[in-house]
């Protein structure tokens, strides 16, 4: 977070804290193991058989398997130690995760983000409305690179400043940064906290499908820029048409001089530079090398490690960076560890099957097509209750992965329906740490932005539901 964006947050007046109060996380995913143990109780026993897919090299279930094995009830002492087996059984996503973070805050401690949004804010904040797309794609591509998502809320005052100076207010300033990131996590090309997790629990080769994920980012930023600049034109226009016009008079006089914010150096050009060579390098690894875990993870150590060098950071420096981006990314890390516990009482208590097998036989006769928004919309439905990307990812994929293998849906299309669930209504959650962040900043309200939002939030889902049915369509 620069300097300048650091002081204005701080000198902003507390927000206004929603009325609606969601458990901790946490809280909700030990109340989901405590439901597994129970289930143990009720659920009979049973496995499928599970063979190797001799042309993908997945574990798969075997259809019309499952049989009756002996009940292994789990009692509530056995909880605690199945919540340290989930932590020892993600340990390698869990470590991904903290290293991931360590080497991410590196790169955002160099300055190179904020100051590449600077240079484009100076670049085209006298060009009119072409701003919004090119601020809109812009951070996407930290959503779909580096998973920016509550970090987004250091760049709304550049956002805000820019949007202002074209005669336009904080809410399209807020939305063109903000929904840009968002539309970037969603679509994941590259995203190791949403996509990248989910692909390792379905066994499907690391960022594969990059295609349609890339027509799906297309898509969205596109209908977004529309939405954002009819929003704008009309503000333009008539100022009092604005949905925050109020805001606007009181932070009349108020606003970031653009001037002000650091410009490009040597060291941020070097940075994107080994940051766009070691992207290519990924895609050669996981694409021709089949890089897993810890090749990742090696890499991105790799990485963090010469960009820190390139920016004339010591080893300590380096060091101390990587502990604060692993510090950061700790909730994230113990929610895969934690949401792990849960897969691990279903599986000792022997009724993770046997709850696939239910909702295999209750959904199998269904068309495809009914099947699949299913999964999209209990997707949806569970990102009210976890919000972290990696942790619903940890918590869902593991049944709906034999549950999509028994009902003939694609893997690939059933990360789909996860990670478009997953994206697409966190810029409406009050739980959503990037969402509040990002309207403490600018000091909208939170029912003035659900105002300006929901049609696109609608539009939105709407756009994935058909994706999703195309996915399934072609076998994606």
């Amino acid at each position: 977070m620069s300097k300048v964006s650091a002081e204005k947050i701080k000198s902003e007046p507390p927000f206004k804290k929603s009325k609606i109060k969601m458990p901790h996380t946490f809280v909700i995913i030990i109340c989901m193991i405590l439901f597994a143990a129970a289930l143990s109780y009720l659920v009979p026993a049973g496995e499928f058989d599970r063979v190797e897919d001799k042309k993908t090299g997945n574990t798969v279930v075997v259809e019309n398997s499952y049989h009756s094995v002996e009940n292994n009830p789990i009692g509530i002492f056995e909880v605690p130690l199945a919540i340290v087996h989930g932590l020892i059984d993600a340990s390698d996503t869990v470590f991904f995760i903290f290293i991931v973070g360590g080497v991410f805050q590196i790169i955002n401690s160099t300055g190179t983000i904020e100051a590449v949004a600077a240079r484009v804010g100076k670049t085209f904040m006298n060009q009119g409305i072409v701003i919004i797309p090119i601020f809109l794609t812009l951070f996407s591509i930290g959503g779909f690179t580096i998973g920016m998502s509550a970090e987004v809320m250091a760049f709304v005052p550049i956002g805000i400043a820019i949007a202002r100076s074209l005669g336009y207010d904080a809410l399209t300033g807020t939305a063109m940064v903000m929904l840009g990131a968002a539309v970037g996590f969603t679509a994941g090309l590259l995203n190791p906290f949403n996509v990248g997790i989910a692909q390792a629990i379905a066994e499907v080769p690391m960022f594969s499908g990059m295609w349609l994920r890339g027509i799906i980012l297309v898509v969205l930023l596109i209908v977004t820029s529309i939405y954002i600049i009819r929003y704008a034109k009309k503000v333009k226009n008539n100022p009092l048409d604005g949905i925050v016009y109020d805001l606007e008079k009181e932070e009349k006089h108020e606003n970031l001089d653009i001037s002000s914010l650091s410009s490009m150096k040597p060291r941020h050009y070097l940075t994107i530079i080994v940051v766009l060579i070691g992207f290519c390098f990924l895609i050669w690894g996981v694409s021709e090398k089949g890089w897993w875990m810890e090749e990742l993870a090696a890499f991105f150590l790799s990485l963090g490690v010469v960009v820190g060098f390139l920016s004339k950071y010591g080893p300590s420096k380096i060091a101390s960076e990587f502990v604060q981006g692993a510090r950061d990314i700790t909730f994230g890390a113990f929610i895969v560890g934690l949401a792990k516990g849960v897969v691990v009482v279903l599986e000792q208590g022997h009724v993770i099957d046997s709850v696939v097998n239910g909702l295999a036989a209750t959904v199998g006769h269904l068309p495809s097509s009914i099947q699949v928004l299913g999964m999209y919309v209990f997707q949806t439905i569970m990102n009210v209750f976890i919000t972290s990307g990696t942790g619903m990812a940890a918590t869902t994929m593991p049944i709906l992965t034999p549950l999509s293998d028994l009902i003939g849906v694609t893997r690939q299309t059933t990360i789909l329906t996860y990670q478009l669930g997953d994206g697409l209504s966190n810029c409406i959650l009050p739980t959503s740490a990037m969402l509040m962040g990002s309207l403490a900043v600018s000091k909208i309200k939170y029912q003035e932005w659900v105002k300006f939002f929901w049609p696109l939030l609608l539009i939105w889902i709407v756009i994935g539901a058909v994706f999703i049915l195309i996915a399934d369509f072609i076998r994606y």
